[in-house]
């Protein structure tokens, strides 16, 4: 049974989260706070598999939780949950590792559907070759394969699209992004990660196959 630690002081959220959970085979702990959400991290026994963390806790607050938390696992999924409206929080959370977010009031369907693909993006067994749907990528050739064609990728593009790949369904900022493939050379304010993200768009985008790349206004791209 799948451990999902919930960090979330709203007792009423809480109530629905545990709830939902469980009736859909999970085992969630809960932490009512930053503090103790950090001391549950670092004894458990048995790891946890995913994190539902809200970022407005009282003291320390969930982007200083999941700042921590990088510190000592860069792997461990981790969802935000979030009531405000500003895209900066997102943004931020992602830029420290977060996987996806989800904006209260929430349906429990679609964050069900965000837990399993974070789950399942993590747990993709170490291979020679990235499967995202109907798109291939071979680590050693760096060619990618889709509708039956051989794409050739300049290095940037194959470092871009490799880290995509290696998240599926996770929302990744330009930050992050630049940080990762470009070890932040240029600024971040440029446009350089539009600019390869339309070239990979050109690419990959087929005739009559489904569009790869979807940006999220604000708070980067997504490969979906």
């Amino acid at each position: 049974m799948m451990k999902v630690l919930v960090v979330e002081d709203d007792k009423g959220i809480v109530s629905f989260l545990v709830k939902g959970l469980r009736a859909e085979g999970y085992a969630p702990f809960v932490a009512e706070n930053g503090v103790a959400a950090v001391d549950m991290l670092r004894t458990a026994i048995d790891p946890f598999d995913l994190i539902l963390l809200d970022l407005g806790l009282p003291g320390m607050t969930g982007e200083e939780v999941l700042q921590r938390l990088r510190l000592r696992d860069s792997t461990l999924p981790v969802i935000i949950l979030t009531a405000r409206e500003g895209i900066g929080e997102k943004v931020r959370g992602l830029d420290l590792g977060a996987n996806d977010y989800v904006t209260k009031p929430f349906a429990f369907e679609e964050l069900l559907a965000r837990i399993r693909a974070a789950i399942r993006s993590t747990n993709q067994p170490a291979s020679n070759e990235l499967v995202v749907g109907d798109l291939r990528f071979d680590l050693q050739t760096k060619l990618a394969h889709r509708g039956g064609r051989n794409i050739e990728l300049a290095p940037r593009e194959w470092a871009l699209l490799e880290l995509f790949m290696r998240h599926p369904t996770h929302v990744l900022s330009r930050t992050r992004i630049l940080g990762e493939v470009w070890e932040y050379d240029f600024d971040p304010g440029s446009n350089v990660v539009d600019v390869y993200v339309g070239y990979l768009r050109r690419k990959l985008n087929l005739p009559g196959l489904e569009p790869l790349f979807k940006t999220i206004r604000g708070a980067g791209y997504r490969l979906v």
